[in-house]
């Protein structure tokens, strides 16, 4: 918030008329709000990939006591290969998308 005040500042101290610097700063303030991700942001991603690390644990483990009832079943094993390949497909992606936000938040600040 304190960057938009000085921005403010900057732009009447180059005679930028009131309005239009106040144009300006609404406008970067409304961007940054819709575009950048916030420490909360990055916070609630977190939890959301926790959150979905336990559901997959507890699935892979359902599937692995089914097949422990069941050894000779090939349809489990099937099973637990395609949900194996499907969690570290989701969750590369989400480690990439995390990292890159977490990048561009430490390039803004």
């Amino acid at each position: 918030m304190d960057f938009l005040y000085s921005l403010y500042d900057a732009l009447l101290g180059i005679n930028v008329p009131a309005d239009k610097a106040r144009a300006v700063v609404d406008a970067m303030e409304r961007d940054m709000g819709t575009t950048l991700a916030t420490k909360a942001d990055l916070r609630l991603l977190e939890q959301r990939i926790i959150s979905l690390e336990n559901r997959f644990v507890a699935f892979e483990e359902k599937l692995e006591a089914r097949l422990a009832a069941k050894p000779d079943s090939t349809l489990v094993q099937k099973e637990l290969e395609l949900l194996r390949a499907s969690m570290t497909v989701r969750l590369g992606s989400i480690q990439v998308v995390t990292a890159g936000l977490l990048f561009a938040a430490l390039r803004l600040t």
